[in-house]
């Protein structure tokens, strides 16, 4: 049971870890219609800023978690109009835009790698604090992300409900063809978002960073899993984004019980593979935010 418990806590922490990057990708993709695999990239630029400011810059970490998102932000908006907004403006088909998702991903990862190359960038002197509880281990980066994810859902949903952005953004994500009749700035709202759900991936960048270390590989993975958890949850579904992430964690973290290790990563995708055959809208589309 100690076994147990412990897994149990680590795919609480994992499983707020992907529902930040469900919700951001989950964002994107449902207001854009764009797979956004260049959002691995954008995740590690956000860290690696992080790294910059603090390791060479000498500031205080608290001023380069500040630093993540925005610099997410700016990253993501510039991948849209540099490169998403020209296809769209010249009506190209969803899988010329996936490819171009691919090839940018790939550029952008080759560019991360000249610059800092392939070694792994920590943050000297940190080292997060433990807990006991119990039979349980947890460590401050565990229960930091969970309180990270509440208080991103909590302050996206207040956004989305309560200002005239966030409406534009409801109405782009149900019709945008409507959306463009009733005179809402397409362009801008997709900009928008795409800083915004940038800047979302950044949160979880942070943690990476401080847990693992910032490489320019460091985004390959997340943004699979934020596919993922996007579609287990349920697209456009800020509750379905945090309740799949969480059960991506679990289902994970619990399989390691039975499953050796070198499966880990299979576990999630199997996992979407059922979702997909039983209920392909995703197990919490009908809680849409």
């Amino acid at each position: 049971m100690d076994l147990f418990a412990q897994l149990l806590a680590n795919g609480l922490g994992n499983g707020a870890h992907y529902a930040l990057l469900g919700l951001g990708f989950g964002l994107i993709f449902t207001t854009t219609r764009i797979v956004h695999f260049a959002y691995g990239p954008v995740f590690a630029v956000s860290a690696f800023a992080v790294w910059l400011a603090v390791a060479v810059g000498g500031l205080p970490l608290a001023a380069g978690v500040v630093l993540a998102p925005l610099t997410a932000a700016a990253a993501g908006a510039l991948v849209y109009w540099l490169a998403y907004r020209p296809f769209e403006r010249r009506g190209m088909s969803s899988h010329s835009v996936l490819i171009l998702s691919l090839g940018l991903s790939i550029v952008l990862e080759s560019l991360l790698t000249l610059i800092f190359g392939p070694n792994i960038h920590t943050v000297p002197g940190f080292a997060p604090p433990i807990f006991i509880l119990g039979p349980v281990f947890l460590t401050g980066l565990q229960i930091g992300e969970v309180i990270a994810v509440l208080g991103v859902a909590g302050a996206l949903l207040l956004f989305l409900r309560q200002t005239r952005y966030g409406h534009a953004i409801l109405a782009l994500s149900d019709d945008r063809d409507m959306a463009r009749i009733v005179g809402i700035d397409t362009d801008r709202i997709s900009l928008i978002v795409f800083a915004l759900g940038s800047a979302i991936a950044a949160v979880a960048a942070v943690f990476t960073l401080l847990n693992e270390g910032a490489t320019p590989s460091m985004g390959f993975n997340p943004v699979f899993v934020a596919f993922v958890v996007a579609v287990v949850g349920g697209l456009g579904s800020i509750p379905g984004s945090i309740l799949g992430g969480f059960l991506v964690g679990l289902v994970e973290s619990l399989g390691l019980w039975k499953i050796p290790t070198e499966w880990q990563n299979s576990i999630a995708f199997v996992l979407l593979f059922v979702v997909l055959l039983a209920r392909p809208q995703g197990l919490f589309a009908g809680a849409r935010r």
